[in-house]
């Protein structure tokens, strides 16, 4: 296990910015830039009885949109699709917020 964690770092230390802005490309001659919502984990472990150890991680990559120049402006370009997934959790929690205040305002 003594050695698995430094690989570990090493194998994720450069996830971040440099994940979340992909490479610009050039695109029907317009250059464009990904954009993309990056997170992970890891974490491991060691049984000192037995000496047994493990370890695991994931992440996810969820693609935003991208920035373009368009007439020599930057803008973006939202993903509609991610953007609306992104968007549920957040509408669930206000949708049961406001019913609740209503729920406790009718008492």
């Amino acid at each position: 296990m003594a050695d698995t964690f430094p690989s570990l770092v090493d194998t994720f230390k450069n996830v971040g910015v440099t994940k979340a802005y992909g490479t610009p490309v050039n695109l029907g001659g317009q250059e464009i830039v990904p954009v993309a919502l990056v997170s992970f984990g890891f974490g491991g472990g060691n049984d000192a009885g037995d000496g047994a150890s493990g370890g695991g991680g994931g992440g996810t990559v969820i693609p935003l949109g991208v920035y373009a120049t368009v007439d020599g402006r930057t803008v973006f370009r939202p993903n509609t699709l991610a953007l609306l997934a992104c968007l549920v959790p957040l509408v669930a929690v206000t949708g049961a917020a406001v019913r609740r205040a209503i729920a406790a305002g009718g008492r």
